[in-house]
């Protein structure tokens, strides 16, 4: 047998389990003592009468107590049932007590007819009636008239074998009045209806708590049987109160006083009437109950021969025949007639509504899209609809007679199998199907060959086997890996992605390698990206991005990783073989990278173009205790500062990166701060015309007043936010600069209404005069707002970096002009792109850099240079402007190369608000001047250097102590 044919093949589980025996065993040891006592005469006439009586009373009165509480704590449909034999037992339990009270207390005969009779009476109505209720009820008219056809089949042939016997002679008594036959005859007419409906019960009973409607019907059966013998009239004769007939009326009332109890619940369940319910509400297996099912079939005939006894009986003794025998067997014959033919016509309809519904579900079967197949509790397959043929590419005629393990791929047989046991093993009403999903074999016709499909089936119970409601769900398999696969890849590359890289990195961090150091993570970047998706566009980037993660991925080892994290950054996993010694790792790991650097700087072959990037790499290994996001982090590091090292070079982490990062995160912060408080400040160093010593303008230069009272320049935080990786850092530094120009111009135009006429100059990058945090037409409203005039602010360019667009540059800056902004290039000299800005842009201003003044006097080389640039600006007709100006000898010598200004201490250092209107009202600042060969002398107050003769030359040259530019004493206010 297979091994789905073995599981198929274990029984179900049952949820519930039988009654207690304790109850039961209590039950017959009661009625069997009232029993012997009956048998034995219970010692005395006097007791035998008592217990006769009041015994029986007290037994009935039990049975209504008990049906009554029941009733009233279970509210189930069949409480009206029960609530009815209550009654029915309270009847009786009042009539024995009548008939004790004559017998035992006043030590009377009881009379006839007596107040007991008619209670005895009224014990059958509420009987038969609910009888009626625990029926099942009938759903059509026709059901209805069978089950009153049923009913008189029963009773009309009973009442003949009773006429034939005994009740003809009981209605003929001579003696008695009309009311003592009436009498007599009741008792046994009301035992037949009740009688006809225990049978009739018997075969239409609702399955609903079953147990205990056949406890009560064996109650009402054993006490119908009882009031029998009591009415015949040679047991009549001869009854005294206490005799063994008591004992079943006894045992009938306990019966029915434990009928309500016996349902059967399952451990724990507290919902018994609710369970039962939901159980007579399955279907039922046909099987179940032959038996019954052949006698139900055969009680109208069974009814028919009692009749037909009846009469026979009545003709052998030799009688005539009975007008009542010969009416009744009539009825009871054309009952079971009309019945019969009721019972045709259903059965002609049944067939009819069989063969609809079987020729509805063939179509729904042959013509479903899903495969529907049937399994024996063996595994074998019985059925196989023909939608296999479209869906497995196999004949089902072919599937039929296979086992169902065959047909399972062998890695889904164990689940499947596993899945299969447990549905079998759970109760059907709480889990009744189950959904397994698995690959099936497919043919030919499907596969091109022997092949699998992904097949998904709800499962059901059928007759100890399964049901397999299949459908193919390969598309939607492949569909969910494809987007599966989307998920943890680029789309681009189709490398993995960050999110899968991630994962993978905590793989190697935690699995059984985790102990092995000499793994280590690659972060990749290419230098140049950026510049070939401006030059040749964003379709050659993406080319170019796909060559790359090709040659990445064909560069790493079969057990390695490589990755797009996105843009242009790379990442590559390279495990550890194990080895310990740090430099030899060191050395291995350097070299692989070395070689991805040097494959991903080769030329690009782009649309017929060789196109060139180069690969900066940072290198991260496992150090104990890192975190995998911690050694992306430290690779990222290392990457950068491979790019701030010149780029295409390949760096090692180091623990003083991190800590780089931390102080750069430090002095951000303090920016912030500083910003947000206010803690920033302008000073002012004048601009002096060398040729009279006038100040002719004075720049604006920004810094911050520390809690020592020092003021530092913000050139670091600058650098922070120039050269940081987030956007944060950089609105940090556009909103510094934004600061400065706001602080500058609103100061200038406070200075222009004390009367210094005097320009102020900013100095601010071609970069953030472009940045959309400095929006067109700021500077031109500012200046109107501040009412600044025209000429009286000097922007001053400080960057030279070629990725800048000169196109846009130039139409902001002929703008500015046009606003009356005059335009400086500042550090004119140390930039390569310096040249191309003098010829596109608009300058108004040359401003030499600090290092072609710093050498001016001692390098011939520089003198010439620093003649050449100022010889441009006097032919382009721009004034000049030496920064740095700190000696007087760079003095003399600018001025005689034709320099037109000069900045510098020189003439004064920065300078706060209120030294600066002194230095304006003074208007001019004194000029070096040559006495003798080679000896310069200084002027009073100028703070220049002292030459103390000699030839000029650096040893020659005594500097008072200067404080850095980095670092200013607070003025004195």
């Amino acid at each position: 047998m297979s091994a789905p044919g073995a599981v198929l093949s274990r029984p179900p589980v049952q949820a519930g389990g039988p009654p207690s025996l304790v109850p039961q065993i209590a039950l017959a040891g009661i009625c069997g003592g009232y029993a012997v006592g009956a048998a034995l005469g219970w010692g005395s006439p006097q007791v035998a009468k008592f217990m006769g009586d009041f015994g029986l009373s007290f037994a009935a009165l039990v049975a209504a107590v008990s049906c009554g509480l029941y009733a009233r704590k279970r509210d189930t449909r069949l409480r009206p049932a029960w609530v009815l034999f209550a009654g029915s037992s309270g009847m009786a339990a009042f009539g024995n007590g009548v008939w004790g009270w004559y017998e035992v207390v006043q030590g009377t005969a009881v009379p006839s007819p007596s107040l007991a009779d008619f209670c005895f009476l009224l014990f059958a109505p509420p009987a038969i009636i609910g009888l009626l209720v625990l029926a099942k009820r009938p759903v059509t008219k026709a059901g209805w008239i069978c089950l009153a056809l049923d009913a008189w089949l029963i009773g009309g042939s009973l009442l003949t074998l009773s006429w034939s016997l005994a009740l003809a002679h009981t209605a003929h008594f001579p003696g008695r009045s009309v009311a003592q036959c009436a009498l007599a005859l009741a008792y046994p007419l009301l035992d037949i209806v009740l009688v006809s409906m225990v049978l009739a019960l018997h075969f239409r009973r609702a399955s609903v708590h079953r147990s205990a409607v056949n406890t009560a019907i064996a109650a009402l059966a054993l006490t119908v049987l009882c009031d029998a013998l009591f009415t015949s009239p040679l047991l009549r004769e001869h009854y005294r109160s206490g005799q063994i007939l008591d004992a079943g009326w006894f045992a009938g009332s306990i019966l029915l006083a434990y009928a309500p109890w016996v349902i059967r619940r399952a451990p724990g369940d507290l919902g018994g009437d609710d369970r039962a319910t939901r159980q007579a509400r399955r279907p039922q297996t046909p099987a179940g109950r032959p038996i019954a099912g052949s006698l139900a079939a055969l009680a109208p005939y069974l009814a028919a021969g009692v009749c037909t006894l009846g009469i026979l009986t009545n003709v052998l003794d030799g009688h005539r025949l009975d007008h009542v025998v010969l009416f009744t067997g009539c009825t009871v014959v054309l009952a079971l007639v009309v019945r019969q033919g009721i019972m045709l016509l259903d059965n002609l309809t049944l067939t009819q509504e069989l063969a609809q519904k079987e020729n509805h579900f063939r179509s729904l079967v042959q013509g479903s899209s899903d495969v529907i197949m049937i399994a024996a509790p063996t595994g074998v397959l019985r059925y196989v609809s023909p939608a296999a043929a479209g869906v497995y590419g196999r004949d089902a005629e072919e599937l039929v007679g296979s086992e169902l393990a065959s047909l399972i791929h062998p890695e889904d047989l164990g689940r499947v199998v596993h899945e299969v046991r447990r549905f079998l093993a759970a109760p059907p009403d709480v889990e009744p199907t189950t959904r397994i999903e698995c690959r099936f074999r497919a043919g030919a016709r499907r596969s091109g060959g022997d092949g699998w499909l992904n097949v998904e089936s709800t499962v059901n119970r059928h007759h100890g086997g399964l049901i397999f409601n299949s459908r193919d769900v390969t598309e939607r398999v492949r569909l969910q890996a494809q987007l599966q696969h989307n998920a943890s890849h680029d789309a681009l590359t189709d490398l993995p992605n960050r999110a899968l890289f991630t994962e993978r990195v905590s793989k190697a961090l935690t699995g059984r390698r985790a102990g092995d150091h000499d793994t280590a993570v690659l972060y990749i970047d290419l230098d140049g990206f950026k510049q070939v998706n401006d030059t040749i566009g964003h379709q050659a980037g993406d080319e170019l991005l796909i060559q790359a993660a090709k040659r990445l991925g064909d560069s790493v080892r079969a057990g390695d990783i490589a990755a797009r994290l996105g843009g242009d950054e790379f990442a590559a996993l390279i495990t550890g073989d194990g080895t310990c010694d740090p430099s030899a790792r060191e050395f291995r790991i350097h070299e692989i990278a070395d070689r991805l650097r040097i494959k991903l700087s080769e030329p690009y072959r782009i649309d017929g173009r060789d196109v060139r990037v180069a690969a900066s790499i940072g290198v991260a290994f496992a150090e104990p205790g890192v975190t995998p996001a911690g050694l992306m982090r430290n690779a990222d590091l290392a990457m950068y500062r491979a790019k701030q090292a010149g780029k295409g070079r390949v760096e090692l982490y180091a623990p003083q990166m991190q800590a780089e990062v931390a102080r750069r995160a430090e002095l951000a912060t303090k920016l912030r701060t500083a910003l947000h408080e206010g803690e920033f400040t302008l000073l002012h160093q004048p601009v002096v015309e060398l040729a009279t010593g006038r100040v002719t303008a004075v720049a604006a230069h920004t810094r911050w007043r520390s809690v020592q009272g020092i003021l530092f320049t913000p050139a670091e935080f600058l650098r922070v936010g120039d050269r940081g990786r987030t956007a944060e850092e950089g609105d940090r530094t556009a909103e510094l600069c934004r600061w400065q120009l706001e602080a500058a111009v609103e100061q200038a135009a406070a200075r222009h209404r004390a009367g210094h006429q005097v320009p102020v100059a900013v100095r601010l990058s071609a970069r953030r005069l472009l940045d959309r945090a400095l929006p067109p037409k700021s500077i031109e409203s500012l200046l109107a707002r501040h009412a600044l005039p025209s000429g009286a602010l000097v922007l001053e360019l400080s960057d030279s970096d070629p990725r800048i667009p000169l196109d846009e540059l130039e139409r902001r800056l002929v703008a500015l002009r046009r606003a009356g902004v005059r335009i400086a290039l500042d550090g004119f000299g140390s930039g390569y792109a310096a040249i191309s800005a003098l010829r596109r842009l608009p300058i108004d201003v040359l401003r030499l850099d600090r290092g072609l003044v710093d050498g001016v006097v001692e390098s011939a080389r520089l003198h010439k240079i620093t003649s050449g640039l100022l010889r441009i600006a006097s032919d382009l007709g721009m004034q000049s402007v030496a920064d740095g100006v700190d000696l007087p000898e760079q003095v003399l010598a600018l001025r005689a190369m034709g320099c037109t200004h000069g900045q510098g201490v020189a003439f004064s250092g920065p300078l706060d608000e209120h030294r600066l209107r002194r230095a304006l009202t003074r208007d001019s600042y004194p000029l070096p001047a040559l006495s003798g060969e080679g000896r310069a002398v200084v002027l009073s107050g100028s703070r220049l250097p002292v030459r103390h003769g000699g030839l000029a030359g650096p040893d020659a040259l005594v500097h008072p102590p200067l404080r850095p530019n980095s670092e200013t004493s607070v003025p004195p206010t």
